[in-house]
């Protein structure tokens, strides 16, 4: 069987590249088609591979900046995905949180798409991008929204079977498609934050990046008003080993957002770590309250203060969270995608 691989593109390495990465995993020979691949993501040597993978751009890596920041031709993808030539392949498996899935799908062949979400910025999220863009992203949101919608809806129906990475994925995929979803959690490195010794210091962590929509400024000033430490860690954090230090060290990580799935609680409860989490989005499937964590109700200092304070009065098992944890682990994930796509 020939098996392509597609991603939206490759310019650094985030939740749905490890995906991908696993998904080459189970297909160690399959090509990798995307609209771009960053110069600092391609394997040494003059063919482009990643990972050992033969790589395919489309025409959108070739044009100017085009390697560098692919999603200013958000416009011109669905055009460049149609034009991918895929016609040697029996199975594509598109990764897909941008516009890749929207291909010409070989005669005869299967299409199944891992999807990481449909897109935020068109659908459930598009007033919070809006309002936080700068004036170029206001216009061009303006002018392409509605053309980008319309070709998204499209893409779906090059799609055989789509596998969402949340229930709460999967709700959105039959909102938005119309379609069913099979629900299979994307993998997250266990072994390596399960690998030290819980060590708890006098501070709450955040992790990611300071984007709005994740409410870093929630937790600060959550953490202001009780007079409690609170650690940022975002781009600054310098290996992975010191992340996994942070989490062993913290009373428990703050979770202020709503994500998809979210990655970052299950590498904090791998490394013992309780949650203190939105109860809305992928956080509902990898914390149990209760458990290993607290859920608040609504994104208020009142509320975010409220679960501290119900956390500091209850004692939590760090055995309890890696525990939890292990259901998220790279076997598990690779178990189930070898069943729907063998």
């Amino acid at each position: 069987m020939e098996v392509a691989l597609l991603h939206y593109w490759l310019t650094n390495v985030r939740g749905g590249e490890k995906v991908l990465a696993a998904l080459g995993e189970v297909f160690p020979d399959a090509d990798v088609f995307t609209h771009a691949l960053g110069r600092g993501m391609r394997d040494q040597g003059r063919e482009a591979r990643w990972l050992g993978h033969r790589v395919e751009e489309s025409f959108v890596a070739r044009l100017p900046f085009g390697r560098r920041h692919p999603q200013a031709y958000l416009p011109l993808m669905p055009t460049a995905s149609r034009s991918l030539r895929l016609d040697a392949y029996d199975l594509v498996v598109s990764s897909e949180s941008g516009p890749i899935k929207g291909i010409r799908k070989p005669k005869g062949a299967r299409h199944v798409c891992y999807c990481h979400t449909p897109m935020r910025y068109l659908w459930d999220m598009h007033d919070e991008y809006y309002r936080t863009a700068g004036l170029g992203g206001k216009l061009a949101m303006k002018l392409f929204t509605g053309y980008l919608r319309k070709e998204d809806l499209k893409s779906a129906e090059s799609v055989d079977e789509f596998v969402a990475n949340s229930a709460f994925v999967a709700e959105r995929i039959r909102r938005i498609y119309a379609r069913d979803a099979s629900v299979v959690h994307p993998p997250v490195d266990v072994a390596f934050f399960g690998d030290c010794a819980r060590d708890v210091r006098d501070y709450y962590l955040f992790v990611g990046a300071n984007v709005a929509y994740k409410r870093l400024d929630l937790a600060e000033a959550s953490c202001r008003r009780m007079g409690r430490k609170l650690v940022a860690a975002g781009g600054g954090i310098s290996s992975a080993e010191e992340l996994r230090e942070l989490y062993a060290g913290a009373k428990a990580l703050l979770f202020p957002g709503v994500e998809d799935f979210g990655i970052v609680p299950v590498e904090a409860q791998a490394a013992g770590t309780p949650v203190i989490a939105l109860g809305k989005g992928g956080a509902l499937e990898t914390v149990r309250g209760g458990e290993t964590g607290v859920f608040f109700s609504e994104q208020s200092v009142e509320s975010l203060c409220g679960a501290i304070e119900e956390f500091e009065s209850r004692s939590w098992s760090a055995e309890a969270c890696r525990d939890n944890a292990r259901r998220f682990a790279k076997p598990v994930f690779l178990d189930r995608m070898r069943k729907i796509l063998l």
